[in-house]
């Protein structure tokens, strides 16, 4: 049983809750993630949440809705319009409920996947359990506009060490993505888990000056680009780990580069 598809699920349920509040109209409220409306973000995360299970359960209905996207984007349809045809103009609750569902299933499909087993995605295949992983990474940074955006203060728990795992390992990818050849090893990683246990990373390098230390969740944060280094409290020492917090990229896809220092926050 992978145990990174309990924990998806778990998030899932936990952004079902923050949003369930709200009415329909709230969802056309833009975020401080690039203008994308509570709508665009459900959206996204329905889609890929859907793409993600039939990736492993059905490879090649996987790869016609691969070649339906890239067609359209080729076509000129923009991502949104593409998203909002692919949703079938569901918007508000109902998209959300056609979400949860759909993520729900999604998650059932992994739990019993074995953790090994390679799936393709939009860029190089991964394991089962990195895919779901992926899935809780997603889920669990797209939420963080929502909670910025109605002013709540998000309570993690140790579900986000997956995360944090996606992160430390992903030191590498940050740079080859980009073309440019890593700086040096990965850096001594150190946090503090919500519940307050400790985490590491590379402590071979703990002698190296080299170091990230400090809060978890403000670890993903930086990691998945919800926030820049410059906004959060981690402690970083040495010219790789400066220069890797920068522009850390824990997600697949082109490189990206973080939300300028002060542009993401929690709304009063």
């Amino acid at each position: 049983m992978i145990k990174e598809a309990d924990d998806f699920a778990a998030e899932c349920q936990a952004l079902k809750k923050l949003v369930t509040p709200l009415d329909d109209t709230e969802f056309n409220r833009e975020t401080q993630f690039k203008g994308w409306t509570l709508n665009d973000i459900f959206a996204h995360l329905y889609m890929g949440d859907t793409n993600a299970r039939l990736t492993l359960i059905d490879p090649e209905a996987f790869q016609v809705a691969q070649h339906a996207r890239i067609k359209a984007s080729e076509s000129g349809i923009s991502r949104f319009e593409y998203q909002r045809g692919w949703v079938k103009g569901l918007e508000g609750q109902a998209l959300v409920k056609a979400w949860l569902e759909s993520s729900a299933d999604t998650a059932s499909a992994y739990a019993e996947a074995e953790p090994k087993h390679r799936v393709a995605w939009v860029g190089p295949e991964m394991s089962a359990r990195s895919s779901i992983t992926a899935r809780l990474m997603e889920t669990w940074s797209h939420s963080q506009a929502i909670y910025d955006l109605l002013g709540t203060e998000r309570q993690d728990d140790d579900r986000i060490r997956a995360i944090a795992h996606l992160g430390a390992i992903t030191f590498n990818w940050t740079f080859s993505n980009r073309g440019e050849a890593p700086p040096g090893p990965p850096p001594h990683i150190l946090l503090n888990a919500p519940s307050g246990a400790i985490w590491e990373w590379n402590s071979d390098q703990i002698n190296s000056g080299e170091f990230v230390k400090g809060a978890a969740t403000e670890f993903c944060q930086v990691v998945t680009q919800t926030r820049n280094i410059e906004d959060v409290a981690l402690e970083v020492s040495g010219k790789s780990a400066k220069n890797w917090m920068r522009q850390a990229q824990c997600f697949a896809g082109p490189p990206n580069n973080p939300p300028p220092p002060g542009s993401r926050f929690k709304q009063s």
